[in-house]
């Protein structure tokens, strides 16, 4: 039985990286989160690395619901105007990778190479158990918002323009660098930004782009032809859909100097108003003891993980065992560890908890559960809870899998999925997903999903009835259709 929670029961304290301190989270609009997540910049596959940022806010996302709170989530998808260095020099990386894979350099070639990597990332999220957005927005999408805040910016004379293009003058911002205290770490922020190299035309070395010139490719502006910057992207496509203020922001700890910095000086420089109440940040994963990065040539791919055997839900696991704020060093045989711990918990679940009876959660139980993650996400006290509840042989075991599966709604492991197939097949129906089907059975299915795509329900429904006589009933679920074996 679903015992919903309301914020309140137990305060939610976020650890907010503007403050550089732990402060209770209460939300502009009461009953509703608003949270922009910074999303992939789709020139190549996420390696693991990348991929703890969307597993982490999704930990915010659910938790957040589960406190009985409506969440709004945005991830961005960055299609276009990513410079190798965040600082505005180098190259871009979606042209780069049009290189790499020898793809003419036109902003054809560069949607179809940003589609290919967008869907395969939203495969990896699936793959995690990481519920989907309400919104994921493309840069490539949404220029005119972006030019329109760069001509509001330049109106109220916070721009200047150089020979490569339009850049923001940090100078005029009085608060700049206030996100992680950078405006007190001025030689620091200094070398930070010219790492790759310095732009002589530039005013100061922290001040960046809003607008690329490039005379070859790129879109019309009033400015000149060429592309937006990496920074005002996020500016445009959060606040056109979660408003010029809203509550969280996250992304990983490499965004704070740069980044988030840009982003809260030309948002409340354009707007006036705070741009984000709480900002939220995940550490880095490390491989003998190197940050993952590609360009340390250490990255790890999901793929790779699931080539070795492992499930991917054993890595989210893994990611959980340490809280977010933490570094963790990834090895092959903590990912395994992580996997057997995780096997034991679901043959427990399938085995020991095995009924058909509704229990109710363990109120003992959840209590410390919501005690551990509203204190700024302690996902480690949460998987011990869990253990504990496992060897507990004092409660009822329907009582114990109701709270498993509340427990689940948070952690994303996978317990919810599990309890779907096993009742399905206690009640004699085999559920299968496309890829376990036969492959004549498969062939049907494609032709049947693209007479719908094609919105020809006739062959549709004939192409079901001819999946019905070789022993396979169809749920359609949106766009989905699932195979239940007779």
């Amino acid at each position: 039985m679903k015992k919903d929670r309301r914020s309140g029961d137990t305060p939610i304290i976020f650890f907010n990286t503007l403050s550089g301190t732990k402060e209770p989270f209460k939300s502009i609009t009461k009953g509703e989160v608003l949270i922009y997540t910074c999303g992939p910049t789709v020139y190549n596959y996420a390696h693991i690395g990348n991929l703890r940022s969307y597993i982490f806010s999704d930990i915010i996302h659910r938790l957040l619901e589960y406190n009985g709170l409506n969440v709004r989530h945005v991830i961005n998808i960055t299609d276009m105007g990513h410079l190798v260095s965040d600082a505005d020099e180098g190259e871009d990386k979606m042209t780069k990778a049009l290189k790499r894979e020898g793809k003419p350099l036109s902003l054809a070639s560069m949607k179809e190479l940003g589609d290919f990597y967008t869907r395969e990332f939203k495969k990896e999220l699936k793959l995690l158990n990481i519920k989907s957005p309400s919104k994921m927005p493309k840069a490539s999408e949404h220029v005119s918002e972006q030019i329109a805040y760069i001509k509001t910016l330049e109106e109220k004379g916070y721009t200047y323009a150089t020979g490569d293009g339009i850049y923001f003058d940090t100078s005029k911002f009085g608060a700049y660098g206030a996100l992680g205290n950078q405006g007190r770490k001025q030689n620091d922020q200094e070398k930070e930004y010219s790492r790759i190299g310095v732009n002589v035309e530039k005013r100061n070395s922290r001040d960046f782009a809003l607008w690329k010139f490039n005379k070859k490719m790129g879109w019309e502006s009033p400015f000149g032809m060429g592309f937006p910057g990496w920074h005002i992207e996020c500016t445009a496509m959060s606040t056109r859909y979660l408003g010029k203020s809203f509550d969280i922001h996250t992304g990983g700890i490499d965004h704070i100097h740069i980044h988030h910095n840009n982003e809260i000086a030309q948002t409340e420089a354009a707007t006036g108003k705070k741009f984000v109440n709480f900002w939220m940040h995940n550490s880095f994963i490390t491989i003998e003891g190197k940050k993952v990065s590609k360009s340390f040539k250490n990255e790890i791919l999901l793929r790779n993980i699931i080539d070795r055997g492992f499930s991917p839900l054993a890595y989210r696991y893994w990611l959980l065992t340490a809280h977010y704020r933490s570094s963790i060093n990834f090895t092959w045989e903590a990912l395994e560890g992580a996997q057997t711990a995780l096997f034991r918990l679901h043959r427990h679940f399938v085995e020991k908890l095995r009924t058909t009876k509704r229990g109710t959660v363990l109120d003992s139980y959840q209590k410390r559960f919501l005690a551990f993650l509203n204190d700024d996400l302690d996902t480690p006290q949460a998987l011990t809870l869990l253990f504990e509840l496992m060897r507990d042989g004092g409660v009822s075991k329907q009582d114990a899998r109701t709270t498993f599966l509340d427990f689940d709604r948070v952690l994303g492991l996978g317990f919810t999925e599990t309890n779907k197939r096993l009742v399905e097949n206690l009640s004699g129906k085999i559920r299968l997903t496309v890829d376990e089907a036969p492959e004549d059975v498969k062939k049907l299915l494609a032709k049947r999903d693209n007479a719908r795509k094609s919105k020809n329900w006739q062959r549709a429904d004939e192409l079901r009835e001819e999946i019905h006589r070789r022993g396979y009933n169809i749920e359609d679920s949106g766009e989905e259709a699932h195979l239940v074996k007779k």
